[in-house]
């Protein structure tokens, strides 16, 4: 017969584990996921996520979650939400930074860091390059134009 599996959480880790426990309790003498879910379950969030809008309204409920720890940890019904506090946190600070790389505000493409490299010809459909660009890098992230591609 195994040992028991035990693994010591805190706030921040407890909701991660308790994602990896809904698929399965790794057994003893096995290596804990979580700790690698940590990561990978918030920036995931914020890939499938990305938009600066809804990605910063995650993360002021996660700020204000965090802030009210106190009032919402006595108040009957909020534990769920006492307890992922730092979960949401993480993933609106994720889904907020993947909407930037994304240029993405509300599903609309946005010029944050000036002009891509490339313009719609609305008669043609096509893509052509501004001219004096032909080597361009944008400047953080995606071009905005990406949005038009098919």
């Amino acid at each position: 017969m195994n040992p028991p599996t035990f693994f010591h959480t805190n706030d921040v880790t407890g909701p991660f584990q308790e994602i990896v426990n809904t698929y399965g309790t790794p057994a003893y003498g096995e290596i804990n996921p979580a700790v690698f879910t940590c990561v990978s379950f918030p920036f995931l969030f914020g890939v499938m996520f990305g938009d600066i809008a809804h990605g910063a309204i995650v993360l002021l409920v996660g700020i204000i979650l965090c802030a009210s720890e106190d009032f919402i940890k006595g108040v009957e019904g909020m534990e769920m939400f006492h307890q992922t506090r730092y979960l949401v946190l993480m993933m609106g600070i994720f889904a907020t930074y993947m909407g930037f790389i994304y240029n993405d505000f509300m599903s609309f493409p946005i010029e944050l860091f000036g002009r891509g490299c490339y313009e719609l010809d609305r008669d043609t459909g096509k893509f052509e390059t501004i001219s004096g660009q032909e080597n361009c890098v944008y400047g953080f992230g995606f071009d905005p134009v990406w949005m038009a591609s098919s």
